[in-house]
């Protein structure tokens, strides 16, 4: 019966897209019951399975099996408006005003699920389940855009299998351990600048199409402890391992004249994508009855993700390189849970996502980030003993964004983009939850 829901799960989730809206490209909608708080608390509020996520040692507060559904519908809004952009031409060395419109509205809405399950062995022993997608990407802009030569499309998929074990070493002391096999699928698109024909003797003004696919299996791990200060305060820290991604795959050409068709042609692919290693500290005070305050710091290493280098196995133009050099960062929230009686908690919380890009120069219309800061929502209610439903709401404001790419230094083809990206995100998120 739980192979078959299991089944049933996977498929669900390997038919979705996802946007990245957390730091970078990591995605911290991973469960429906602390988006309410911001997240705050996450790694030691141990409320559902997510726990597997946030701190693997939660486990050992789910005294029942436990099994819980969450969907995540994420409304994304970036616009960017071009303030100069320019175009650079080796042959003649002069520059130029790149055309086309500003893209549209480059998010795509999507929805996020995840599912977890958790069953106790004996009173100290915990096993659990997790399937969520820790990374995530999805950018789509129109074809005839100003950045075309830089991006159109980029998509990238994560599905995470989590298999988890928690220990409850002493009444207040717990420890948990997670391995994660990790599938992902990424797809990259952008115009070919009717430039880079000339040399091979094409004369035109039409943009040719790249489109670039590969996917890769990997794994990692994760680990948590959870100590419990008084019947009150409790603490909890976990850690999430660094991650590589190797891909394999193809890249294809269209749209491409005649005397140029035999060096632009499908050929084999490789891409190494750093991820990075995670740590949260969070707390959480009950102070009294009715109200809980929580709050959690999360530190993402990204600044092991220095660029996206493609490389091909025959082609002479060379490897594609997008430079990134990204920095560690860290993500701030704070959280407030009213619990009135048995059947209904409400939640709120406040968070601050900084963002890892170092400059303007390095800034990439595919990951087009920036610091950010959440307010949320949430709502529980008790449909029976078993059964419990959780619904959250979150509206991200996006930090004003600029982007400034140098025509000559980052790629003679792709030209100098110049302008700034406004937008914000809108969240809702639910969840079916259930203990035998």
């Amino acid at each position: 019966m739980f192979l078959n829901i299991l089944l049933v799960i996977l498929c669900f989730i390997s038919c979705l897209v996802v946007k990245a809206y957390g730091a970078g490209i990591a995605i911290y909608e991973q469960g429906v019951s602390g988006i309410g708080n911001a997240y705050a608390g996450a790694a030691a509020s141990a409320e559902d399975g997510s726990t597997i996520f946030y701190n693997p040692a939660g486990l050992t507060k789910l005294t029942k099996p436990d099994v819980s559904l969450g969907a995540h519908v994420i409304i994304p809004n970036a616009h960017f408006k071009n303030t100069g952009s320019i175009g650079y031409n080796p042959i003649t060395r002069s520059t130029y005003p790149l055309t086309g419109n500003n893209g549209g509205n480059a998010g795509v809405t999507v929805v996020v699920p995840n599912f977890y399950f958790s069953a106790p062995v004996s009173e100290r022993l915990v096993l659990g389940l997790g399937v969520n997608s820790p990374f995530g990407l999805q950018t789509e802009y129109d074809k005839n855009w100003v950045g075309r030569y830089h991006a159109i499309k980029s998509k990238f998929i994560t599905i995470n299998l989590n298999p988890t074990i928690a220990y409850k070493v002493t009444p207040k002391f717990s420890l948990g351990l997670g391995i994660n096999f990790q599938w992902a699928e990424a797809e990259l698109t952008n115009a070919l600048n009717p430039i880079a024909f000339l040399r091979f003797g094409d004369i035109t003004t039409q943009d040719g199409f790249a489109k670039l696919e590969g996917d890769d299996w990997s794994f990692n791990w994760n680990a948590g402890l959870l100590y419990d200060l008084s019947e009150k305060t409790r603490i909890g820290l976990s850690y999430r391992a660094k991650l590589t991604h190797v891909f394999r795959g193809e890249v294809n050409f269209s749209n491409i004249p005649s005397n140029s068709t035999n060096v632009f042609k499908k050929d084999d692919a490789k891409a190494r994508l750093n991820l990075p290693p995670m740590i949260s500290f969070s707390g959480l005070h009950k102070i009294n009855k009715n109200w809980t305050i929580l709050a959690d710091v999360t530190w993402t290493g990204w600044s092991r993700f220095e660029e996206l280098r493609i490389k091909y196995e025959t082609l002479i133009t060379g490897d594609t390189v997008i430079t990134t050099k990204w920095e560690d960062c860290f993500r701030y929230s704070l959280g407030l849970t009213y619990q009135p009686n048995s059947k209904w908690t409400f939640r709120t919380g406040i968070a601050y996502d900084e963002t890892p890009i170092s400059s303007d120069k390095y800034r990439t219309p595919r990951i087009p980030d920036t610091d950010r800061f959440w307010l949320a929502f949430g709502l529980g209610y008790n449909l029976s003993e078993n059964a419990k439903f959780d619904l959250g709401y979150v509206h991200i404001f996006f930090k004003k964004s600029h982007i400034d790419k140098d025509p000559v230094r980052e790629d003679l083809l792709r030209g100098g983009l110049k302008g700034y990206y406004r937008g914000h995100v809108d969240i809702i998120s639910v969840q079916l939850r259930y203990n035998f």
